[in-house]
């Protein structure tokens, strides 16, 4: 029965993570919440399931010409870079610090959706 559980969590997550609002933002909470996986073993199943949606992605997005290749570089290496930085540091960090760190971000990415919606219906209405 765990197995469906967590089948249906990565199907859920792939679903909001396919709108754009970031599959992690469902997974990673689902995952410590109601499966208790350690944040650390959550945050690395993210970033494995990310791969295959992110090339995915990337291939749709360049079939239907949406890849822009200017100043590409400029962006993915130290994008890679931090994100093998941060990956190390997160394997330093408590588990509880990282939790609250993850808490904190979904706050601040909570409160940007918010002032960006706001944002849109006051151009809206103009």
């Amino acid at each position: 029965m765990s197995f469906i559980l967590f089948m249906l969590e990565g199907f859920f997550s792939g679903v909001i993570g396919g709108m754009g609002m970031g599959g992690g933002t469902i997974l990673i909470p689902a995952l410590t919440v109601l499966f208790g996986v350690e944040q650390h073993v959550a945050q690395a199943t993210n970033l494995i399931a990310f791969l295959p949606m992110a090339l995915f992605t990337l291939k749709i997005h360049k079939e239907n010409g949406l890849l822009k290749t200017d100043g590409l570089l400029s962006i993915v290496i130290p994008a890679l870079l931090l994100s093998v930085g941060a990956g190390f540091l997160a394997a330093l960090l408590p588990s509880d610090v990282l939790k609250k760190l993850f808490g904190a971000f979904l706050v601040v990415f909570a409160v940007k959706l918010l002032l960006d919606a706001r944002s849109a219906a006051r151009n809206k209405a103009f």
